[in-house]
């Protein structure tokens, strides 16, 4: 069953397959974690996660909510898009092993489809985690906006990691309930989801550190950038300390003439010199270019 808005037939089918109002209440609501519970005569309540990384690079779940009886399966989601045409396509098919198993096969078939389809969705966050790496060693200026994006799909893989671990709980769970409940060659199949389970933890787990690599190599490109450009005026700064030196020197008004008429030939006597103004143009020049003589000896330029 797929969208919620017949309530009569929910209502019809809670009477003719004897569902719990509260299971129901956990069907509506859409929003449960990842879950197994044990009706009576063996029948579970089973609640998985489907997850898929969208066009808009977000992280987006639906819930699917599983009733197994002695010869039924009842699937309940609101979304109409999900991950499991390839088990709707086996049953069409006549030729899977489905129709010929116990009806927790299917649910564990269902159970098996959603697990698988979170590596693809693993697979598309580390395409785009790669993604921005290469966006922070090809931009050329400080970007807020792409930290907000590594930010971002960093509380994606928190949120995708908060969905799997409460998947093998659940997996854990079902894997020890007694054998008139779950069959020993059911477990042998569960065994593979609660594999699957792991490998898409140690993903999550792989993938987080990732993102935590990627903040830091933003952040140390962003530091490199603002070091180039304070080399830049540190340099420029210092080539013109010398050259105002020089000139505030000469903007001292020490007079050349005492009030006795006399002259005082210590005060400057350059000013009054024919050449004085190209000299000092010439000290200057020759002041900058021995600065970047220097500096380019040095390295510092480069």
């Amino acid at each position: 069953m797929r969208g919620y808005n017949d309530l009569g037939l929910m209502e019809r089918l809670m009477r003719d397959f004897n569902l719990p109002a509260l299971q129901m209440e956990d069907v509506l609501g859409d929003y449960q974690r990842a879950k197994v519970e044990e009706l009576d005569n063996g029948r579970l309540f089973l609640v998985s996660r489907m997850t898929d990384f969208t066009s808009q690079l977000e992280v987006e779940d639906d819930q699917l909510s599983l009733f197994t009886g002695p010869n039924y399966v009842l699937s309940f989601q609101d979304d109409y898009d999900d991950c499991l045409d390839a088990v709707r396509h086996r049953i069409r098919s006549g030729r899977s092993q489905i129709m010929r198993r116990p009806p927790l096969y299917l649910a564990y078939t269902l159970t098996d489809v959603v697990l698988d389809h979170y590596f693809p969705t693993m697979a598309a966050i580390g395409d785009y985690i790669e993604h921005l790496e290469e966006l922070i060693f090809r931009s050329k200026r400080a970007d807020r906006r792409l930290l907000g994006r590594i930010l971002q799909i960093k509380k994606d893989i928190v949120r995708f990691r908060r969905l799997v671990y409460p998947e093998r709980d659940k997996i854990t769970e079902i894997l020890r309930m007694p054998e008139d409940v779950v069959s020993e060659e059911m477990k042998t199949y569960f065994r593979d989801c609660y594999d699957h389970a792991i490998q898409t933890l140690d993903l999550a787990e792989s993938y987080k550190e990732s993102v935590n690599s990627l903040v830091e190599l933003y952040l140390s490109d962003q530091s490199n950038r603002m070091n180039e450009v304070m080399k830049v005026l540190t340099i420029i700064s210092s080539i013109f300390i010398p050259l105002s030196f020089v000139v505030g020197l000469y903007g001292m008004n020490f007079q050349r003439e005492n009030p006795h008429g006399g002259i005082n030939t210590l005060n400057m006597p350059e000013l009054y010199h024919p050449l004085g103004y190209p000299v000092l143009l010439g000290v200057l020049l020759f002041v900058v270019c021995g600065q970047l003589i220097y500096f380019y000896r040095k390295g510092w330029l480069s």
